[in-house]
């Protein structure tokens, strides 16, 4: 039988989940393992060894031994490397949070490294605790991480003629063929979406650019629903279902503005 080998590792924290009276299962977003799950036995009851350290979202430095990398890793230590307090204290804030942190878990194998996507969270968690949520936020973060993963939409584009995005003109954006498609080449079925030229471009802009002037880009209500309804319906599609955190959130900032 071959020895256990001993790593550390930093990693977010994605979820937890109890085991049994005093184990808990936990879930991390690591950046030399990529997803990694492990099992924190006594954490129910060990204050000491692992006294809050496995909140949603906080960004811990753990040591973690297992067999190979097929195994679920025991977790030997865990310490608070960010708490991201300020988020906390903001009910937007930490839904907000909790819903990159589901979209990260989603897209993401288990085992698969992404440097990408883990310096992604680090950036928009760290964004989240100086500036207010806005639509714009998510929906680059949202760009972003598709496009770290492999599954970037088609905006630049028709999909079929390959005819460059035009202001002014319209477009349908097909899920199932994962971009846009312009008004002479577009066939809409019943979940295909149309999406202004306006809407294409915002979500490209916000693709690239640099975090610190995303807040001078503010959607119009008719750019956010676009933008809202062409991405979430993609990530829907492209995972075969709804993410809870996403209504949850969607339903606190409708009532709670």
């Amino acid at each position: 039988m071959s020895a256990r080998e001993t790593h550390k590792t930093a990693g977010f924290v994605l979820r937890s989940l109890q085991y049994g009276e005093s184990d808990l299962i936990v879930t991390f977003y690591t950046r030399e393992f990529g997803k990694l799950k492990g099992i924190a036995k006594g954490a129910k009851r060990s204050r000491r060894r692992f006294a809050n350290v496995f909140e949603p979202f906080s960004l811990t430095q753990m040591i973690f031994s297992r067999r190979n990398r097929d195994a679920l890793a025991f977790i030997d230590s865990c310490d608070i490397l960010e708490h991201f307090a300020p988020i906390r204290l903001d009910l937007e804030k930490t839904l907000t949070a909790s819903y990159f942190i589901d979209l990260t878990e989603h897209f993401s194998p288990e085992g698969k490294r992404n440097d990408k996507v883990f310096v992604l969270l680090a950036d928009f968690l760290s964004l989240l605790t100086r500036e207010d949520v806005s639509e714009s936020m998510i929906r680059f973060f949202e760009m972003r991480l598709l496009k770290a993963v492999g599954f970037e939409p088609a905006l630049t584009a028709c999909v079929r003629c390959k005819t460059p995005v035009t202001n002014g003109a319209a477009y349908t954006f097909l899920p199932n063929e994962g971009g846009i498609f312009c008004a002479a080449c577009a066939r809409p079925e019943r979940y295909d979406q149309s999406v202004s030229a306006g809407a294409v471009r915002t979500l490209l802009l916000g693709k690239d650019m640099d975090l610190d002037k995303m807040k001078m880009v503010c959607m119009t209500e008719s750019l956010a629903s676009e933008s809202r309804s062409i991405l979430c319906g993609f990530i829907s599609h492209v995972l075969g279902k709804e993410i809870k955190s996403l209504k949850v959130l969607e339903q606190v900032r409708r009532y709670c503005p």
